[in-house]
């Protein structure tokens, strides 16, 4: 039997209840079908770093295709009380959620682009009760899979181009945890998995020797290797460090010689304790000495970017990096703090009646309208971002204006070509768009991280690359501020009205 709940991978249940009491005050106001604009965005980089990458787009395209409840479901929410012991929500209300389907027009920054803060990752337009309804599952696939998708990439920059192994699994954040790592840490650049899960169902590479145990279960650590090397010819790595690890690598070059007898080679050698700066150089000596220039240096051992690049900087001789907890749990920053805001609502003639929340930090500001971002490049470099208002009339300047220190301001270089990289993925509930293969989406993250300045990519005080309201929704904005500090009513877009 089934466990209850879990016949579907996503339920509109996954949400916090607060927005379902939010659904039922619309519902009950009579303006659930107000058509409304909200941005998923984030506010700061993980990991004190200069870029993202955006991550978790095929995942809410499975939550968003799934969109409605069952009875099963209604009836649980049904038997949800409040304060008084009496229902919360009104037997007419949870008819109309049974009824309920998707019908929002979304788009997304596809995965695998590389994003920066305040930039809408996703735009939902459409009936203001669904569009709400979506925050919570939205902001908990792609906050995580981004935050994954960039750690990888940024252990893989560490590297140097060697390749990493994503071994994180039994260090996961549970089994759906584990498995939106091993996913987004292969499109932030790691070249296999050891999740066999996640190779069947992502097409990821796996990857995996042996461990501990098998070394242990034998009278001898030659034994164990001789015995491993019959059975797997193909893929021997042998795991040295279980008693003595250069002796370890010793009795791998000699194993490794009676394997090329027999018409096999050595791979390599695996260390997960220990020096590794100094272990890895005196392993290579050895491997080398021993005949084996080709075996690769594998290391694992609590590994992140920090490490590896004090690794390679020491001369560490190691080949391929095996990088687990701290990669699928992003150790350093185990949350990204993505946010989804309302920025636009139709009045009832039709136009845009802009929002926007005003804090005591600049940065918690939201922007107004029905943002889309259009990155520049120029001389074969990405110069610059700049979020501008569908639904407005744009300025026509060529300069992007900070949107949290409103006096900063950057001139975008003429003659610089141009995308805007919001695209359709729902229109009206239906389906428009094929997410690529997780492949297809790893080598779009190499060739847009190739596309930015280095100085964006470094880890110790990276540089802010520009990005920038649109002069005319900078002005927006800034009226907007002075309006809502005043208690005057939000702006509406005259240019905007439609039937």
């Amino acid at each position: 039997m089934q466990p209850r709940g879990s016949q579907k991978k996503y339920s509109v249940l996954l949400t916090d209840l607060y927005e379902l009491t939010m659904a039922y005050g619309y519902w009950k106001s009579g303006v659930q079908e107000r058509e409304a604009v909200f941005h998923l965005f984030f506010r700061q980089n993980p990991f004190g770093g200069g870029y993202s990458v955006c991550c978790g787009l095929a995942d809410a395209i499975d939550y968003l295709l799934g969109f409605r409840l069952d009875d099963e479901e209604v009836a649980y929410l049904s038997a949800v009380n409040g304060n008084d012991g009496r229902p919360l929500f009104e037997p007419a209300f949870l008819d109309y959620l049974r009824e309920l389907r998707f019908g929002c027009d979304v788009h997304a920054i596809p995965e695998g682009t590389v994003v920066f803060p305040h930039e809408p990752l996703v735009r939902v337009r459409g009936p203001i009760l669904q569009a709400q309804l979506l925050e919570t599952a939205l902001l908990n696939i792609i906050n995580f899979q981004t935050l994954i998708a960039t750690k990888a990439a940024r252990v893989c920059r560490a590297t140097r181009g060697e390749p990493v192994l994503e071994f994180g699994l039994r260090r996961a954040q549970g089994v759906d945890g584990a498995m939106a790592a091993s996913r987004a840490a292969y499109i932030g650049g790691c070249a296999a998995t050891s999740n066999v899960l996640a190779g069947m169902r992502f097409g990821i590479p796996v990857r995996g020797t042996h461990a501990h145990s098998w070394v242990m279960c034998f009278d001898s650590e030659e034994e164990s290797f001789e015995a491993y090397a019959a059975a797997m010819p193909n893929n021997c790595v042998f795991l040295v460090d279980t008693y003595d690890t250069l002796e370890g690598v010793r009795t791998a070059v000699r194993v490794g010689r009676r394997l090329r007898e027999r018409g096999h080679e050595l791979v390599g050698v695996r260390l997960d304790s220990g020096d590794l700066a100094y272990l890895s150089i005196e392993a290579r000596r050895i491997l080398d000495e021993g005949g084996f220039p080709k075996a690769v240096i594998v290391a694992s051992n609590d590994l992140d970017e920090q490490i590896i690049a004090s690794l390679k900087q020491q001369g560490a001789r190691i080949a391929v990096w095996g990088v687990g907890t701290k990669l699928v749990t992003a150790f350093d920053q185990p949350a990204m703090g993505g946010v989804y805001k309302l920025a636009a609502v139709r009045d009832r003639g039709g136009r845009w009646r802009n929002s926007i929340k005003l804090s005591e930090q600049p940065i918690k500001m939201s922007n107004p309208g029905v943002q889309q971002v259009r990155r520049f490049r120029h001389g074969g470099e990405f110069v610059g971002d700049m979020i501008y208002n569908e639904a407005g009339a744009m300025a026509g300047e060529m300069v992007i204006l900070d949107p949290v220190q409103l006096a900063r301001s950057k001139r975008i270089p003429d003659g610089a070509a141009h995308e805007d990289l919001l695209v359709p993925i729902f229109e009206r509930g239906a389906l428009g768009y094929d997410n690529p293969p997780v492949a297809m989406i790893r080598e779009r993250v190499r060739a847009q991280l190739d596309g930015f300045h280095d100085g964006v990519k470094r880890f110790v005080n990276p540089h802010e690359y520009p990005v920038g309201l649109e002069a005319g929704l900078h002005r927006l904005k800034t009226e907007l501020i002075r309006r809502a500090r005043r208690g005057e009513p939000g702006a509406a877009d005259p240019a905007s009205a439609l039937s």
